[in-house]
């Protein structure tokens, strides 16, 4: 147990929101008039979003890129509009979120594209009124979880040392990458086991 926290870092997808990519994909593929499957292998198989998430593309380079891939002028609306139709917000973790900024500051590492800081009030506007502007992509900083630069660099911006911060992420790789990091990690998997790892580290849930 310890008290030294004071700051809990979130993931945002499946932790603050339910993310459905089929949906998106689906979205996209409509638009495109390509099949699901075609879209999904032309960003994700193919590993073009991850050049995204890791800033190797600037947000116009990857828009273009993003429409070019899937055959279809896909512009910053539809882009934006997929992606809000994959989010539903996880109103449980954000209640808890709000309890813990009473006490502990608070702050999101996403790994995702700059347009989605950019566009977060669209695509998931429950974040606004909780995280201010403390919602930080991976791309900003040029790389991606779970390198553990990534984590070292956005607690670098947010002023705060590695051991003093509670990483929480659904994907096991970025809470080991966060653990390399010097943070401290949690890996999502429920609220109530998330609650339970508040409660070991000493974090009142508000």
């Amino acid at each position: 147990m310890t008290d030294a926290i004071k700051l809990v870092l979130f993931d945002m997808d499946n932790v603050l929101c339910a993310y459905d990519r089929p949906t998106r994909v689906a979205y996209l593929a409509e638009l495109a008039g390509a099949t699901s499957e075609a879209v999904h292998e032309a960003i994700w198989d193919s590993g073009f979003e991850l050049l995204g998430d890791s800033g190797a593309l600037e947000a116009a380079d990857y828009l273009q890129g993003f429409g070019e891939r899937i055959g279809y002028p896909l512009s910053l609306a539809e882009w934006v509009e997929a992606r809000r139709r994959s989010m539903q917000a996880d109103r449980a973790m954000l209640e808890i979120a709000g309890g813990l900024r009473k006490t502990v500051d608070i702050a999101v590492l996403t790994n995702n594209t700059t347009l989605v800081a950019d566009h977060i009030d669209t695509l998931l506007p429950e974040l606004r009124p909780l995280f201010g502007s403390r919602i930080y992509t991976s791309a900003q900083f040029k790389t991606a979880k779970p390198d553990p630069d990534c984590y070292r660099l956005c607690l670098s911006e947010l002023e705060v040392r590695p051991e003093t911060v509670l990483f929480v992420d659904d994907l096991a790789a970025n809470v080991a990458g966060a653990r390399k990091a010097g943070l401290f990690a949690h890996h999502h998997t429920s609220v109530e086991r998330f609650k339970q790892a508040l409660s070991e580290h000493g974090l009142p849930l508000g």
